[in-house]
């Protein structure tokens, strides 16, 4: 039986696996800070948020549908030097308040679901952030408080107050905060590159402080498909990832029919080593992963290195690498297929090449498909032989009646960047 706490309360925990979720009546993110008895993070790594959402001891997961991921704690997996675990709900939609709307709840309960305690957050008004609950150290055991702390200088005030490095102060309002830069991004890209117009053209979305998607109408010329086509469509089975072919597509079920709600999109690539004077070097080559929405042939919005997550929020991209070096996948991209509209119907991948090299002078790129509630590769594809292109539409996750499915597509065009790619991404969408 769940124990109903008041602000300042707190209360023992006695098991180490916990899930901590928030039920809210408006769009919103849970995210968590690792701070020490100083009330600061070690390190970026200690804030665990939609853009990095696994940290030492804690974890994001996606929940039902409508509501902010959950996060999962293990405690004696949380470093010693770790003093506090605060969870914080952001409000998505700029200008939302808590104070319009029913109090939010936070539930802590244990990793089987039994609830141990729940905290109804009252007294906000204005404040669109509110720091919820924090589990703490105290002689060797840890506790729950409720806090229910109101917090008005903004996402990015409050992160950075914990210690957080904030990429870009002009994004507050949008609460985009970046992790710590990964190995293999090597360099920084310039602010106004030349090849890049600093303003999208006509035909790309411009990159507002993510106001609501619009409502969408279908367009009396676009018919889905009635039927699934699986002349040339196989299977997932667990423990067995998928090795594609190019056109090959794949239904976001696994095995016993369970439908597929979070994944993750990894795509890789390694330079190709030239001879030299002085033997091997290596040219490095920024590629950029992106995803295209669409609803039906319409382009309704992109995730690309300059604007990192959907309108819709369903869509986070973890960041731009700008060598291909390291091991594993170079550019990740997650994918919360609950929060993507009803009325989307395509969802594709694209790479391009940042200052205009082409594929020949890739090797290994591929893209795979990863369960993001379990981590299990589920799907790869990989490219074998280089192309003479500068963009690469890699594949697509679209619509068939009520399923998701996967399709390998690996045709290549001439463009550098999303500006430039856009207008000719019509012909991968219209046969979905």
């Amino acid at each position: 039986m769940s124990t109903s706490l008041v602000k300042g309360q707190n209360g023992p925990l006695t098991v180490d696996n916990l899930v901590i979720s928030v039920q809210v009546a408006a769009p919103a993110d849970l995210s968590a800070l690792l701070v020490t008895e100083q009330g600061r993070v070690r390190s970026d790594a200690d804030f665990v948020f939609f853009n990095q959402p696994i940290g030492p001891g804690v974890r994001l997961r996606p929940s039902a549908p409508g509501q902010p991921a959950a996060l999962t704690i293990s405690l004696a997996q949380v470093p010693p030097d770790i003093a506090q675990i605060r969870a914080v709900i952001t409000l998505d939609q700029p200008g939302a308040t808590f104070g319009g709307m029913p109090a939010p709840i936070a539930v802590v309960a244990e990793a089987t679901g039994n609830p141990l305690y729940d905290y109804r957050i009252g007294d906000l008004s204005t404040e669109s952030i509110v720091i919820a609950l924090e589990l703490y150290r105290r002689a060797n055991a840890w506790k729950v408080r409720a806090v229910g702390q109101g917090y008005a200088g903004g996402f990015a005030a409050l992160v950075t107050d914990h210690g957080v490095t904030v990429d870009d102060a002009t994004h507050a309002a949008s609460a985009r905060v970046s992790p710590a830069p990964p190995p293999a991004a090597t360099g920084t890209r310039p602010p106004s590159p030349p090849a890049y117009p600093p303003t999208p053209p006509p035909q790309y979305p411009p990159a507002a402080a993510y106001p609501p998607p619009p409502a969408y109408t279908p367009q009396p010329d676009y018919r889905p498909p009635a039927a699934p086509d699986s002349a040339n469509e196989v299977s997932l089975a667990k423990g067995r990832p998928v090795s594609l072919s190019k056109g090959q597509r794949v239904t976001l079920r696994k095995e016993g029919g369970v439908e597929l709600t979070a994944i993750r999109m990894g795509l890789g690539w390694d330079p190709v080593k030239k001879g030299g004077l002085f033997g091997g070097r290596t040219v490095e080559i920024d590629l950029d992963a992106w995803v295209a929405m669409f609803a039906g042939a319409h382009l309704t919005d992109v995730a690309y290195y300059g604007e990192l997550v959907s309108k819709d929020g369903s869509i986070r991209h973890q960041g731009d690498n700008l060598t291909g070096a390291g091991e594993g996948d170079d550019e990740v991209i997650l994918v919360d297929l609950t929060r993507v509209p009803a009325g989307i119907t395509t969802l594709l991948f694209v790479v391009t090449s940042y200052q205009g090299q082409t594929f020949e002078q890739v090797s290994n790129a591929y893209c795979r498909l990863v369960d993001g509630t379990t981590n299990a590769e589920l799907a790869r594809y990989s490219l074998t032989g280089g192309m003479p292109f500068t963009a690469l539409a890699m594949a697509k996750v679209f619509r068939v009646g009520g399923d998701w499915k996967l399709q390998a597509i690996g045709e290549g065009f001439q463009a550098k960047h999303p500006g430039e790619a856009v207008p000719q991404l019509g012909r991968f969408v219209s046969n979905s």
